[in-house]
């Protein structure tokens, strides 16, 4: 195998696989990147066995072949070559190493046989849609926050995405919860997605997804089955095991009827509640919010570090009401708000609080309070 390709297009692919290889591996193949120069192109292939990336780059191919290397290894010599580089990528006859050269620097890495990288299987993905990648970017920025880090409760380790109805209206919903705070947001349904089925995509693969999104602007396609689930952006596709479990009913836990309403400008409530917060106690990062009378209080009582308040404006007219919040999940919602205004919907100071957005009626979210 023998290939020249320009050192941008080879770091721009080979930071969006690499990212999917885990540092510590026990089986040593995964710790590298297939290599398969064909044509005109190299195509780039990493794997965990969970989540599979694959991106095609262009290249002078001289001679064709297909070899692994490792991952990190690779990346980090081409991010480290001068700019405008071309980078030649060789095995020479019985020679069991990766020969890599740009202008008077030379590598040669470890390269495994590539008849034992892993590939991962591929199954009948019966749903197919198309939506702009700026959309689905969104629903992931909206919801990924609250995803859960608890691993006992699996099934909540991912964004559960779904057809949905509300009002009418037919759309595409991602919520993510990890049993304390709730995000959802949604968009219109786009067409071919009215039969998917109810999946939850995890966390890392989301996380990916997110990466290789910045460099899309068209529209992404979107391939799901009961297991899997595929999505192709330009040069790229990122195909993943779904999460095999039940999202619980999460609709039940959103209150709908909560009729203490106040209104609040979202950024100097996300500044008063980050200084008040600095002294909260590092478990709980508890703080206290008072509302009466068109007024706000923010306020903090650590025994270790001292007392802090802060008051605001807000619009409210209801009866005062007394409710505290961990700090770090008010900070968390407040910046998915897109609109000068948050809303917070307050039943009593031991139920759940709904949040909506002034500037994005498509996504809402619920906040669990805290014994204060």
């Amino acid at each position: 195998m023998k290939l020249t390709i320009e050192r941008a297009a080879l770091l721009k692919a080979l930071g969006h696989v690499q990212a999917v290889v885990e540092r510590r591996n026990t089986i040593p193949i995964l710790s590298n990147v297939l290599i398969n120069a064909n044509g005109q192109h190299m195509r780039l292939t990493a794997t965990d066995l969970d989540t599979e990336i694959v991106e095609e780059a262009p290249a002078h191919v001289e001679r064709a072949g297909i070899v692994t290397a490792p991952a990190h290894t690779l990346y980090e010599i081409a991010r480290k070559l001068p700019e405008g580089a071309d980078v030649t990528l060789q095995m020479a006859g019985d020679d069991p190493r990766l020969q890599l050269s740009a202008g008077r620097s030379r590598f040669n890495l470890p390269a495994l046989p590539a008849g034992d990288f892993p590939v991962m299987p591929t199954e009948d993905l019966a749903t197919s849609f198309s939506l702009p990648a700026a959309s689905f970017a969104r629903l992931i920025d909206k919801t990924r926050f609250a995803i859960s880090t608890e691993e006992t409760r699996y099934y909540l380790n991912g964004i559960h995405l779904h057809a949905a109805e509300r009002d009418g209206r037919k759309t595409l919903r991602a919520v993510a919860t990890d049993g304390h705070r709730l995000a959802l947001a949604e968009t219109d349904l786009p067409s071919g997605a009215e039969g998917m089925p109810a999946v939850i995509v995890p966390r890392k693969p989301i996380q990916e997804l997110r990466r290789l999104l910045e460099d899309v602007d068209d529209d992404i396609r979107v391939q799901v089955s009961e297991g899997k689930i595929r999505f192709e952006l330009g040069a790229a596709v990122l195909t993943s095991k779904l999460i095999d479990g039940t999202f619980p009913d999460y609709e039940r836990v959103i209150p709908r009827g909560n009729d203490k309403i106040m209104k609040v400008d979202r950024a100097p409530f996300a500044q008063a509640v980050d200084r008040v917060a600095t002294i909260s106690q590092e478990k709980s990062r508890s703080i206290k919010l008072t509302v009466s009378d068109s007024t706000l209080v923010l306020a903090v009582n650590n025994p270790e570090s001292g007392t802090a308040s802060e008051e605001l404006h807000a619009d409210y007219a209801s009866d005062e009401i007394v409710i505290g919040f961990n700090a770090r999940y008010l900070l968390d919602v407040a910046a998915q708000i897109a609109g000068d205004e948050a809303m917070f919907e307050f039943a009593d100071s031991g139920s759940p609080t709904r949040v909506t957005d002034s500037g994005d009626p498509d996504a809402e979210y619920v906040l669990m309070p805290l014994r204060v």
